[in-house]
């Protein structure tokens, strides 16, 4: 049995080095990424991004504390560690890494053992005994033996499974990474929309006392005969307005703290945000070089593994076309007394390719191998227009978060003057109102003016934080503080925040 075994083992052995793989060489498509980009932030922008602080402690990709934001690093915590996206995509990583074990298991001979009685029938022919017309009598033999069996990879059909399933792997943990992304930035938009909603309502509150107090001096005013009711309903009017969109803003905001509490994992009834008014989120971000987008978006990668994938398989399918050998081996003891098996005297074996069929020659399939080779390599060229267009996307992304930074840092210093200027205006009106020189539809319009003014102004913030965590999405997450890409594997991420093997 131990000759039979290491006959097996040697001449798969000396079958293996000679496979050869018929696989596309695989090279990642060339999309020439542009020098620069086309919006810019300004060049005194450069260098402003303090990533993961504190730079020594914090953990890679922890892009978010560049805010500052303590209750922000607690919110996206709880969300990495609960939120059931999350913990669907670490599943599948699991489930590719398992499927990766399965056809990797192909490299290696397949082995085992079984021990049990078989009831058998020989004729005359098969035990080399003259045809006398007697058949032998049936009898019980004991068996106790080991089998053993080995694909030899003459045309790399197994290295190319394996490979293949290698990038499968790759490729679901790049998903998890984007979905991770996503989330974080999902936390953070949600986030920072809260308290943009927070800071609408500290406006609304506003103009509630603003306006009750005109109502009340206008009331004043109609008793002592000086205003007609016009001029009392039209202030009742505007007050029910201001308390209205109140009630409006406070219904966005359960509503967007429902989803937060979603994005943590937990029910909306276990979650509750204190009010926190959002200020201005000044934060510039270098963009840095296009070509390095490709090495860090998740999303980038997964799409580059899924190439290297369907090129892996094209190499399964043209093996399909060759010869396959498979040495297979049974050796072990056979007697028919339960006595006598182990006896050195009841060894026996059987080997292949000396016996039996087990180098296989396809001949005609109808058509099957030639479909299946087309199949093959139009999924490749799918996956490589897929990682094309993926690239676009990503480029036009960084380019949309830069435009809107650029243009809403610019938008917010003119809103400011408008809040300025409404604000004045409206002090000037209350003033003349007041000494009965100008009707109160002209305070009317300059209340109006001042409150949209003061929601511009707030929205235009929310907008500028989220645009911030748009680009910082768009880049691919945060850098370690002097941390350089590592462009020497198609897949350059690391490993922090995976599943276990």
């Amino acid at each position: 049995m131990m000759r039979s075994t290491a006959w097996i083992l040697t001449t798969a052995g000396a079958f293996g080095l000679a496979a050869c793989s018929l696989a596309p060489k695989y090279q990642v498509p060339d999309v020439k990424p542009p020098p620069s980009y086309k919006e810019s932030l300004g060049t005194e922008a450069q260098g402003t991004w303090q990533p993961a602080l504190p730079a020594e402690d914090a953990e890679r990709g922890a892009w978010w504390k560049v805010f500052g934001e303590p209750q922000l690093d607690d919110l996206e915590e709880q969300a990495m560690a609960a939120n059931p996206s999350l913990a669907a995509a670490a599943a599948r990583v699991q489930e590719a890494r398992g499927a990766e074990r399965v056809t990797g298991a192909a490299r290696f001979p397949d082995l085992s053992a079984g021990f049990g009685p078989t009831r058998q029938q020989n004729a005359p022919q098969s035990l080399g005994v003259p045809d006398t017309g007697v058949r032998p009598d049936a009898q019980t033999v004991w068996r106790a033996q080991a089998n053993i069996s080995y694909e030899v990879d003459l045309f790399g059909r197994v290295a190319s499974s394996v490979a293949a399933a290698r990038a499968d792997s790759q490729e679901a943990q790049a998903l998890f990474r984007s979905v991770q992304l996503m989330l974080q930035a999902d936390v953070a938009q949600t986030y920072f929309r809260l308290r943009e909603l927070d800071a609408e309502l500290v406006v609304y509150d506003r103009a509630i006392v603003l306006r009750q107090e005109t109502l009340n001096f206008v009331a004043t005013r109609f008793e002592a005969g000086e205003v007609t009711d016009l001029d009392k309903a039209q202030a009742e009017a505007e007050l029910a307005s201001a308390r209205s969109d109140a009630m409006s803003a406070r219904r966005s905001r359960a509503a967007t703290e429902h989803a937060l509490a979603v994005l943590l994992g937990k029910a909306p009834a276990d979650f509750a945000f204190a009010p926190a008014p959002l200020a201005t989120v000044q934060l510039n971000i270098p963009a840095g070089l296009p070509s390095t987008l490709l090495e860090r978006r998740p999303d980038i990668a997964a799409a580059e593994r899924a190439m290297a994938a369907t090129n892996a398989r094209v190499g399964v399918a043209k093996a399909a076309y060759f010869p396959s050998l498979v040495l297979t081996g049974t050796g072990g003891y056979e007697a028919k007394s339960l006595g006598d098996v182990f006896k050195w005297s009841s060894r026996t074996f059987l080997l292949g390719p000396l016996v039996g069929t087990v180098a296989t020659l396809p001949l005609f399939d109808g058509g099957i191998r030639k479909g299946n080779l087309e199949q093959a390599r139009a999924r490749y060229e799918e996956s490589v227009a897929q990682y094309r267009g993926q690239v676009l996307v990503g480029f036009r992304e960084v380019e949309d978060s830069l435009s809107a930074l650029r243009i809403l840092r610019d938008q917010t210093a003119v809103q400011g003057e408008a809040v300025s200027a409404s604000t004045r205006a409206f002090g000037l009106s209350k003033a003349q109102y007041e000494d009965g020189s100008v009707a109160y539809l002209n305070i009317l319009d300059a209340e109006r003016v001042v409150l949209a003014a003061r929601l511009n102004e707030v929205r235009l913030r929310g907008e500028q934080a989220g645009a911030t965590v748009d680009l910082i999405r768009a880049l691919g997450g945060g850098w370690a503080h002097g941390a350089v890409p590592d462009t020497t594997t198609p897949l350059a991420m690391d490993n922090a925040n995976l599943p276990p093997r």
